[in-house]
Order: structure tokens, then C-alpha cells, then sequence
């Protein structure tokens, strides 16, 4: 059964060992911003560093693992009807938004709403790393190294699968950062599927 997290906001959840989580668009071009702490010691978190590092790519799908800060899978990509996401960019937040945006007022992204969701598990803010952008289509010029952030590739009913390495907890997100989203903001849904 699907879960929906509402546009412009998110959850937290645990996912034990060898269960597979499926997060799907339902409509089309949203991107949703997922971390991962070990539920045993949340030191141990998802890393943008290591994973990209041993796969020796930058976009990561089907069959690829993800990483914890610790060299330790987390994640195997089990499925992924999309192929392109980004793990490079933080997730948005109210810095993001007065920065990148010029928005003077204080509204809240990704990181804020990740804070909110994992306070419960006593994640603190400042352990939020990096997160992998499902769906979110960023393009890098191969000369200059410029990154520009492009509309995802994501249709409604695409979905990306993860199979859980270790116990877990995890934060997720249906992304607030307008240019991520091709200026339209929509809600994610997610399924745990066990074993």
C-alpha cells in the first residue's frame, strides 16, 4: 500500500534488513530528497563521497550499492524505471532559498523538513548529509564543470527501489526547490515492501 508524503514536506520511517522500499512519482517530475542512518548507531549515515567514489559514476541506478559514511552498503538499487538522479547537491533549505533563490522570506526546503521528521530518532541537524536526490536531473558541462539542475526525467509512475543492507532509518522527502521540480510542487508516494 502506498504512502503519500504531501508536496513540499516529509517523514521518517524505519526499514529493517532485506526489506525493499519503493518510492514512486505518481505525477510526474518531482523530485524526492532520501537519507539514511544506521538504526543501530546514527552516526553511520548514507555518503554522497564514498558511493560515488566506488562505483565510479555519477549517477547511480539499477544494481549499483550506496554506501555509509563507514564503507558499509546500505543501500542495493534494486529497480529504477528513471535511471537519472542526482547525489551531489544538499538538500534545499532556507539558506538555499535566500542564496540560489534571492527569497527574503524564511520558508522552509528539504533539510528543514528532514530536521523535523528525524528529531524523533535524535538525529540533530547538523548529522542531515547528503541526500540522494531521486529524480532530480542535474546536468554538469564536461569543460567548465558548470552544474545546471534540469527538469527530471521522472513520468507519473515511476518508481526508483531500494533494498535495505542494514536496519534503518530514514528520512524522505517530496522536494520544495522550485528548479528541482520544473516549478511545480507534487506529492511523493512510497511503498515498504518486506520480506
Amino acid at each position: 500500500m502506498n504512502v503519500e508524503i504531501p508536496p513540499r514536506s516529509g517523514t521518517s520511517f524505519l526499514l529493517s534488513q532485506g526489506d525493499r522500499l519503493r518510492v514512486i512519482d505518481p505525477e510526474g517530475e518531482q523530485v524526492a530528497d532520501l537519507v539514511a542512518f544506521n538504526a543501530g548507531d546514527t552516526r553511520e549515515s548514507i555518503s554522497s563521497g564514498r558511493s560515488l567514489d566506488y562505483a565510479s559514476k555519477l549517477w547511480l541506478t539499477t544494481g549499483d550499492l550506496i554506501y555509509s559514511n563507514r564503507s558499509n552498503p546500505i543501500f542495493t538499487l534494486n529497480e529504477d524505471t528513471v535511471g537519472r538522479h542526482d547525489f551531489l547537491l544538499t538538500p534545499c533549505s532556507k539558506d538555499t532559498f535566500r542564496i540560489i533563490y534571492g527569497q527574503s522570506q524564511r520558508r522552509v526546503g528539504c533539510f528543514e523538513n528532514l530536521s523535523e521528521a528525524l528529531a524523533p530518532f535524535n538525529i540533530a541537524p547538523d548529522q542531515i548529509p547528503t541526500a540522494f536526490n531521486i529524480f532530480m536531473h542535474v546536468s554538469i558541462d564536461a569543460e567548465t564543470g558548470q552544474i545546471s539542475v534540469e527538469p527530471p526525467k521522472s513520468r507519473p509512475g515511476d518508481f526508483i527501489e531500494f533494498e535495505a543492507q542494514m536496519d534503518l532509518i530514514i528520512g524522505l522527502t517530496a522536494c520544495s526547490a522550485e528548479q528541482s521540480n520544473n516549478f511545480s510542487f507534487k506529492p511523493i508516494q512510497y511503498e515498504i515492501l518486506t520480506r
